[in-house]
């Protein structure tokens, strides 16, 4: 019998905010791949700043728990600031639930199809 192939962890800054949240970007291409298609759980939030190069950002709270808009504009200005668009200002990052995160077969590490997002603007920050 064959063993299945272990999947590793993704490598990732985390940031804890308030009530139990956790946000979590990828530090490389490889990296956003295993946080989007293997980490990321269906109800997780998934963001990434639009039209430039930057971490996909995760944003995980507890079973059943809905985000608030604050919460969701501080996932999004840490995307913001993991993207190569960190100093240049508001930057409009988009948000979905990662459940309509898809990476298509054989493109590269870092590509993924999105679907049923929003677009959120933000000035690019970490929080506290």
């Amino acid at each position: 019998m064959t063993k299945p192939r272990e999947i590793p962890e993704p490598k990732t800054w985390q940031y804890t905010l308030a009530d139990g949240w956790t946000v979590y970007a990828g530090k490389t291409d490889e990296d956003n791949d295993l946080l989007s298609c293997h980490f990321a759980r269906p109800q997780d939030y998934w963001f990434h700043v639009s039209g430039c190069p930057g971490s996909h950002v995760i944003l995980r709270g507890p079973d059943d728990a809905t985000a608030s808009k604050e919460l969701l504009q501080t996932a999004a200005a840490i995307a913001a600031w993991h993207s190569k668009a960190r100093n240049g200002g508001n930057c409009s990052v988009d948000c979905t639930l990662a459940r309509y995160v898809s990476k298509p077969p054989h493109s590269p590490a870092g590509l993924v199809t999105i679907s049923n997002s929003k677009t959120i603007r933000v000035r690019p920050g970490l929080p506290g």
